[in-house]
């Protein structure tokens, strides 16, 4: 089905209904760890589209997700002074890697995302921890890495929160420094794809709907986060990168 094109004459109600499941997955499991939005939804929206019509439609669902997430973390100015040398350099990476999404070879990247995923979730639940110090210049290299691959697909969680993982960050900071490092890659990232020409009008028409289905399922996450200790959340974040990280491997592999 050609870029979701016919979504508001509903020729497939079917096809409408599975896609919002899939964005009411991903938003669950944003909701629930401040994380993973456009990895969980990629991971089911490549077996029905290709990720050049996929990765816009996530637009919109990263800006209102992120922007609930950032609005509601305490010490924001505290978050944005810690990480703005994390933010300034994924703002400059997302917008320059975004303008050329097009040309670049998907497939690939996806399966380079996935195993990045698979091992650092092996090894941090295996209790391997990766040595990063508080200085700048690892944040600096974080941003680099984490707005490249958010560019060219829309996915810069996994290194992000390698970092937070890393660095021991608690779980309400986590949330706050994540939903602000991806907060400022959206609107790179936007401009990024209207100049790359795949963020079109009636694609953001279309992230409308989307958006109104992963309001619903990230409320849905965050209650239950409410009730989960912090040891479980963060194995639960491991565990989420693993299976999304199989899923993105195999994708990539079939393309």
């Amino acid at each position: 089905m050609s870029a979701w094109s016919d979504i508001f004459q509903i020729t497939d109600p079917g096809y409408v209904a599975l896609v919002g499941l899939i964005f009411l997955g991903a938003a669950i499991i944003k909701g629930f760890l401040g994380i993973g939005l456009p990895a969980a939804a990629m991971a089911f929206l490549t077996l029905l589209m290709p990720p050049t019509e996929a990765i816009p439609l996530l637009w919109l669902s990263i800006l209102g997700t992120n922007s609930l997430q950032f609005a509601r973390a305490p010490k924001k100015w505290d978050i944005a002074k810690e990480y703005w040398l994390f933010a300034l350099a994924i703002v400059v990476c997302i917008f320059v890697t975004s303008m050329f999404i097009a040309d670049y070879p998907t497939a690939l990247l996806t399966v380079a995302i996935g195993i990045a995923m698979v091992l650092f979730s092996l090894n941090l639940l295996l209790g391997i921890k990766l040595r990063i110090g508080p200085g700048r210049g690892w944040q600096a290299v974080f941003g680099v890495i984490s707005g490249t691959l958010g560019g060219i697909s829309s996915i810069w969680s996994p290194t992000v929160a390698m970092y937070m993982v890393a660095r021991d960050v608690d779980k309400e900071r986590f949330i706050g420094a994540t939903g602000f490092l991806f907060l400022c890659g959206v609107l790179p990232l936007g401009a990024g794809q209207i100049v790359a020409g795949v963020l079109t009008f009636p694609v953001f028409l279309q992230s409308v709907f989307v958006l109104m289905v992963v309001l619903v399922g990230y409320r849905i996450g965050e209650l239950l986060r409410s009730h989960v200790s912090q040891k479980l959340f963060r194995k639960a974040v491991l565990i989420a990168f693993l299976l999304m990280g199989i899923r993105l491997i195999f994708n990539g592999l079939a393309a």
